[in-house]
């Protein structure tokens, strides 16, 4: 009996592994497809601003 028993453990440890992976991968594509589409929505909007070097500092700015 207790060859099933850890047997039946193995395989609902394998299930939540492969649900977990399944999530993971769900959720970073959504993500990827929001953060796409806030990007051609900037550039079609012409909001993404350049930087460009403060002469005085060196350092770049928004501008």
């Amino acid at each position: 009996m207790p060859p099933i028993v850890a047997f039946a453990g193995f395989l609902g440890g394998l299930t939540v592994v492969r649900w977990a992976y399944r999530t993971a991968v769900r959720i970073n594509r959504e993500l990827e497809e929001a953060r796409l589409s806030r990007v051609a929505e900037a550039a079609r909007a012409g909001e993404i601003q350049t930087l460009k070097r403060d002469p005085a500092t060196g350092a770049y700015r928004p501008g």
